[in-house]
């Protein structure tokens, strides 16, 4: 394995472990409003993630920082070509941050509310865009042979990238509603299992409809393979075992199966792109790919040693975050005042 292709397997990591940690955290900000009855229990639905969701954004900015260091054109085309998607994802992410930070910093009901809509919006504007995002990659973009791309904003808004943003939202509201079922109690829980139980089948019927119409517009099927052991099988029995564990109402194992499902799922996307990081629809030669894009070989091999002394710090102190926050939540745990 060259350092090309290391450095191609860290970079889908980072985004996967990403979209499996910030999809929960998506998931309950979208379901905010829905759980939650009153103020108390909007504050228990905020809490279950108020340890988490910022750490969880590192993940995010990690995998910004060594796709331009490993992979520089990589993201100069990805980001000037999806600079409108991408910039809206921003200003949603730093939205509900303000919402998360300053929602209690004052008491009025109108302020609470508004934060209360950063917090929606913010989780709902992500969770669409990044699966529009990667629809787009996978599917193929107008790139030319100089490595810019050659389209507008409207070439993202296929029919194909849609569906894929369709996907990624009820995927992670999914994983966000499993979540909060194995992170609160009462009435909550209770109305985040239902939720979780009445997406199921929604989340199932647009993902197969992604998948098959994804045989059709990409190669990703070549690519991958749709054989016993494969990733897309895997993904599918993780999917399966979500309804079973939220039928036997067993939280824990039923979080676990929504995880295992987008990990699969987003590898797929990932091992369908390899070796290339772009597709362009123009010219199968322009292409951008892990050898054309990349950096210096001193630059990857100095950021490798870089990424092995720190990632393992990140995950150390992630794991034992969620250790120290791993009780679940009841309206009992706020403050009346």
């Amino acid at each position: 394995m060259d350092l090309n292709t290391t450095w191609f397997i860290l970079i889908a990591i980072l985004f996967i472990g990403y979209f499996f940690l910030e999809g929960f955290d998506f998931g309950v900000g979208i379901l905010l409003p829905f759980v939650s009855k009153d103020d108390t229990d909007r504050r228990v639905v905020i809490n279950t993630i108020g340890p988490f969701w910022d750490g969880n954004e590192v993940w995010l900015i990690t995998a910004g920082g060594a796709m331009f260091a490993a992979f520089p054109h990589w993201y100069a085309t990805l980001f000037s070509g999806f600079y409108l998607p991408l910039l809206l994802i921003l200003v949603a992410l730093i939205l509900r941050a303000v919402g998360f930070e300053f929602r209690s910093k004052l008491q009025a009901a109108g302020w609470r509310r508004m934060s209360d809509h950063f917090i929606f919006f913010g989780s709902l504007i992500p969770a669409i865009l990044w699966g529009v995002a990667f629809a787009n990659i996978v599917r193929g973009v107008p790139i030319g042979e100089d490595m810019y791309y050659a389209g507008g904003f409207f070439n993202l808004l296929n029919p194909y990238a849609l569906l894929g943003g369709a996907v990624s939202l009820l995927i992670f509201t999914l994983h966000g509603a499993v979540f909060l079922s194995l992170r609160t109690g009462g009435d909550v829980q209770a109305r985040a299992h239902a939720v979780a139980k009445r997406i199921w089948m929604p989340g199932i019927v647009i993902t197969l409809g992604f998948a098959t119409s994804g045989y059709f517009v990409t190669d990703v099927h070549e690519q991958v393979g749709i054989i016993p052991g494969t990733l897309p099988l895997l993904a599918a029995c993780g999917y399966i075992a979500i309804a079973v564990f939220l039928r036997m109402k067993l939280d824990g194992w039923a979080f676990a199966a929504t995880s295992f499902t987008i990990v699969c799922g987003a590898a797929v996307l990932f091992q369908g792109l390899f070796p290339r990081v772009m597709v362009s629809s123009l010219n199968p030669d322009w292409h951008l790919t892990i050898y054309n894009a990349s950096s210096s070989p001193l630059t990857l091999k100095v950021m490798l040693f870089v990424a092995l002394f720190f990632v393992p710090i990140v995950l150390g102190y992630q794991a034992w975050s969620y250790y120290v926050f791993r009780k679940r939540l009841t309206r009992d745990a706020i403050p009346e005042h």
